[in-house]
């Protein structure tokens, strides 16, 4: 399981890597794994602002549908097209090509409230003991 120290974590298994005023979010290799093989992903429409926990994205697995939730406050800025045709590159990268969208971060004090590597490492340890 990885733990990038470059990115900041949910309690929900999203990552997110700041770049400038700019947040790439995706799910992290434990929420990939979990989910199984990933068949669909449903992505939201550039310019649409969502708030801290408001689903974005929906991705389907072999087994389940799952809501993917935002972080922080943003205005989708970008979304990663390959996972319309690909949508497995999640499982294969999750941190890397299997990004999901990338967002302008509209209040950065938000970004405190994220889990840091160590804390989401105890989390996902805590949830699969």
């Amino acid at each position: 399981m990885e733990f990038p120290d470059d990115l900041l974590y949910t309690k929900e298994h999203e990552w997110i890597r700041v770049v400038g005023d700019t947040a790439v979010i995706g799910i992290t290799d434990y929420a990939q794994s979990q989910l199984g093989d990933i068949v669909y992903t449903e992505l939201p429409d550039i310019g649409t602002e969502f708030a801290p926990g408001n689903a974005f994205s929906v991705v389907e697995s072999v087994k389940t549908v799952s809501d993917i939730y935002s972080p922080i406050t943003g205005t989708i800025e970008e979304v990663n097209d390959n996972l319309e045709s690909s949508p497995e590159q999640i499982n294969a990268e999750p941190y890397t090509g299997g990004w999901i969208v990338k967002m302008t971060i509209s209040n950065a004090d938000e970004l405190e409230k994220l889990l840091s590597p160590e804390e989401y490492e105890s989390l996902v340890n805590e949830e699969s003991h």
